[in-house]
């Protein structure tokens, strides 16, 4: 294959983890993958915490919204060739069927948007979740892409997706 690679992250809201994950991977990905995000019930923005997180990090955000993960399926989409979904409900829904037949694979993480305790402890969860994403993310970077087979990759995609990053205790 030539060219990067397009990899779709999905949540149900697309406010939170799948646009930190497309950030990150934008980011860390040096070229090598052009990372997007969608929802499966987009709220239509992003979360606040989500754009200050962003913004405190470096990130530009103009250009980020919250949109339907059917945008991916339609003709003229970016041929996808991983989509992970971050949210468990999004594991769960039944996914449009995607042009390509992308690797799949579920990297769960708890909603940061669902944190209770005050404001200290919402910001402390949307920097764990974007903490795991990066755990995450560092890992499918470092894979080597090409010298693995599909099965493989699929195999070594769904391990990342169950990888400890050390996090658990930070909430």
């Amino acid at each position: 294959m030539t060219g990067p690679r397009h990899v779709l992250f999905l949540c149900t809201g697309n406010s939170a983890r799948s646009v930190l994950a497309e950030c990150l991977l934008n980011r860390l990905g040096a070229g090598r993958f052009v990372a997007h995000s969608a929802g499966s019930h987009p709220k239509g923005a992003l979360h606040p915490r989500t754009l200050e997180l962003l913004r405190e990090l470096g990130y530009e955000t103009a250009r980020l919204r919250s949109k339907s993960w059917d945008e991916f399926a339609q003709p003229g989409a970016p041929r996808l060739d991983f989509v992970f979904t971050v949210c468990d409900d999004a594991a769960g829904e039944s996914c449009p069927v995607w042009p390509g037949q992308p690797i799949t694979a579920h990297w769960g993480i708890p909603d940061p948007a669902a944190a209770t305790g005050g404001e200290e402890a919402a910001r402390r969860a949307f920097r764990v979740a974007y903490a795991r994403l990066e755990h995450r993310i560092r890992l499918l970077t470092a894979l080597p892409l090409e010298q693995l087979g599909p099965l493989a990759l699929r195999e070594r995609l769904v391990a990342i997706g169950k990888e400890r990053d050390g996090s658990e205790g930070s909430r």
